[in-house]
């Protein structure tokens, strides 16, 4: 129905005008105050949640992010000269996943490819159970990858959402307990836009929500590209902006911020910007950001390291732990590269070669656990362990 009026109106005209605008604004304010969430889980599930969050994060402890796609697993294995074959794949991880007890101390959970999940060692025991036989949790990448936002400048949302919650029901019962889920954006002159950051956070936000309920903890991967010229402070604002919409997401969907993890970028300036800053420079510009949008509620951050080198991200990551501001959170690592690069040299697919590789791992492993604590001290980089591990637009 609508209601006209006359100008200029009577006295009684405008009084009754006003009350009506009084009723309707009173009935927004009411629509916008009584908000509901109807019990999305159970105290039981609640504390599952949190237990196995607090588990993985453990101090000293971080994650082994081993899901490279069977694409990403070609990138890394060509360049030494190893075949991109299942069992090249399977041979590789079994490496990684038998290391020496040193390992159980440094690593709180591994992320799982799918393919990786159901795979087996030599002996014909599952990898998911010789992971949860030294008490690391098993964790499964859920996504299925960016694809692109459109009316966008090259910006992506990530797809996935669909049956993602029969999946995790399915990966419950296969023994994963948390799950990873990545969503990417970059920062330009006309990027990130206010449509990439907000459709990420809620797609972020929905896959988050689906894991809770499947018993699966959730980690949160907003990842900010390190590719560009950008400064410190530029990447500190974006980082700020996008983990604010992020949290603004998550509360929405009622999503239990206790049995969360969040995996961020570190606060660094671009691949190509010609100003090189410090590490504590980086460790205070990345604690101010999450201070600023980070509830304390949030278990812990378990970064990511975004081309750095395995050096570079051992030391960056102690000094964010040695930063002088109060950090309510685990502030630890979830990395790829920067565990298995020198491993990966070491290696080269030969047999003879896996106990050095599985050396080099472990010294990554230790030197990270160290850093967690706030306690690496760095004796400089060996050749590999020094390399950029930068690549542009880098996707799995």
């Amino acid at each position: 129905s609508f209601v006209t009026f006359t100008y200029p109106p009577s006295l009684t005209e405008k009084s009754s005008e006003v009350a009506m605008l009084k009723t309707i604004q009173g009935q927004k304010n009411e629509a916008t105050t009584m908000t509901h969430q109807y019990p999305a889980l159970t105290a039981e599930q609640k504390k599952e949640l949190q237990e196995i969050a607090q588990r993985i994060v453990a101090p000293g402890k971080g994650i082994l992010a081993a899901d490279e796609s069977t694409g990403s697993m070609g990138k890394r294995l060509n360049p030494i000269g190893v075949e991109n074959t299942e069992e090249n794949r399977r041979r590789y991880r079994q490496l990684l996943f038998t290391a020496d007890e040193r390992m159980d101390s440094c690593i709180g959970g591994v992320i799982f490819f799918h393919e990786t999940l159901y795979q087996n060692t030599d002996d014909g025991t599952s990898f998911a159970k010789l992971i949860k036989d030294r008490d690391i949790v098993v964790g499964i990448k859920v996504d299925k990858g960016v694809v692109p936002l459109a009316g966008t400048n090259g910006e992506t949302t990530t797809q996935g959402l669909d049956g993602l919650s029969e999946r995790c029901a399915q990966y419950k019962k296969d023994g994963a307990d948390f799950a990873k889920w990545r969503s990417v954006l970059k920062i330009s002159d006309t990027t990130p836009s206010e449509l990439a950051i907000f459709e990420n956070a809620n797609v972020l936000a929905r896959y988050a929500s689906i894991c809770q309920q499947n018993g699966i903890v959730p980690i949160v991967e907003p990842e900010i590209l390190p590719d560009g010229d950008h400064d410190l402070k530029r990447c500190q604002y974006v980082t700020e902006k996008v983990l604010a919409a992020v949290y603004k997401a998550l509360s929405d969907h009622h999503v239990y911020l206790e049995g969360t993890l969040l995996k961020p970028n570190m606060v660094t300036a671009g691949h190509s910007c010609p100003t090189k800053y410090s590490n504590e420079e980086i460790a205070m510009a990345t604690v101010t950001a999450l201070r600023r949008t980070v509830p304390p509620a949030v278990t812990g951050v378990t970064f990511l390291s975004g081309g750095q080198s395995e050096e570079e991200a051992s030391v960056n990551l102690n000094a964010i732990n040695n930063c002088p501001l109060a950090k309510p959170w685990a502030l630890t690592f979830s990395y790829g590269r920067a565990l298995q690069a020198s491993a990966l040299s070491a290696w080269r697919g030969e047999l003879s070669n896996e106990k050095a590789a599985a050396e080099e791992f472990l010294k990554r492993a230790q030197a990270n656990s160290l850093a967690a604590l706030g306690k690496y001290e760095s004796a400089g980089s060996g050749a590999a362990a020094g390399q950029s591990l930068y690549v542009a637009n880098h996707a799995y």
